[in-house]
């Protein structure tokens, strides 16, 4: 079976935010795929809806996929995630191969770019390798959370020739020396920073960018690190997901 694959950038969530390329990519989609990762998160499926209805054809099609369970506190870390995508991806050939035709066109949207911390182009690699799916890739760029973050704090993301070093909150100790200077962290759910930043360091944090319920605080981090973690325990339990990303850097 031929198809094609759209793996399309959709920035971090305001529909104003795509680009011409992405919305174009759209026109002639069959089925557009979603992962459904439960009630909690029906926002970000819906953030999608309202994303289809504004941009793609009228009539569009969109199917879930149910997201498979994964392991979040694994002895091996590396393994769970290959195993998982493993899983992910028999569950969407077999819905690539119930609802697109031979030689038709199937599309995921995917929160902010994907070539930045995002699984999608890992999954599709895992579709070819299976070899009953004859798969041609298209990717679109999209806007990127960190440049969301940027832009809505009104700031540059480093000083004047100084390196911009990107992780995760997972990795966030294991920055080398020299390299944390700028941070951007993304994925980081126990706000590594309170354990890793001096107090005197600077961060801009932002939750739900681009969205109605966009959170921003910035400042020292000794004095608005218990200000980050309360405001996103709580969007976190109003909401029941939440998508956040911060910029730390180093005091002079």
């Amino acid at each position: 079976m031929q198809i094609t694959i759209r793996v399309i950038g959709i920035g971090p969530g305001d529909p104003r935010q795509l680009t011409l390329q992405a919305i174009e990519a759209m026109a002639d989609v069959d089925v557009f795929l979603a992962l459904a990762k439960g009630e909690t998160k029906d926002g970000l499926l819906q953030a999608r809806r309202d994303i289809l209805e504004r941009h793609a054809p009228q009539g569009y099609s969109m199917v879930e996929v149910p997201d498979p369970p994964r392991d979040r506190h694994p002895d091996d870390y590396a393994a769970e995630v290959r195993r998982w995508h493993a899983a992910r991806a028999e569950l969407i050939a077999r819905t690539i191969t119930e609802h697109v035709p031979d030689g038709g066109i199937a599309a995921f949207l995917v929160w902010g770019d994907p070539a930045l911390y995002d699984s999608t182009l890992r999954i599709v690699d895992d579709l070819t390798a299976r070899g009953d799916l004859d798969v041609a890739l298209e990717v679109i760029a999209g806007v990127t959370s960190a440049s969301a973050l940027t832009a809505a704090h009104a700031i540059v993301a480093n000083r004047v020739g100084e390196p911009i070093h990107i992780t995760t909150g997972r990795r966030l100790a294991d920055t080398p020396p020299g390299a944390d200077t700028n941070q951007i962290v993304m994925l980081d759910a126990d706000l590594a920073f309170r354990h890793t930043a001096d107090a005197d360091d600077h961060i801009w944090w932002g939750a739900y960018l681009g969205t109605r319920d966009e959170i921003l605080i910035s400042g020292r981090v000794g004095e608005v690190a218990d200000d980050i973690a309360a405001a996103r325990t709580e969007a976190r339990e109003r909401i029941g997901w939440i998508m956040d990303i911060y910029l730390l850097r180093k005091a002079r």
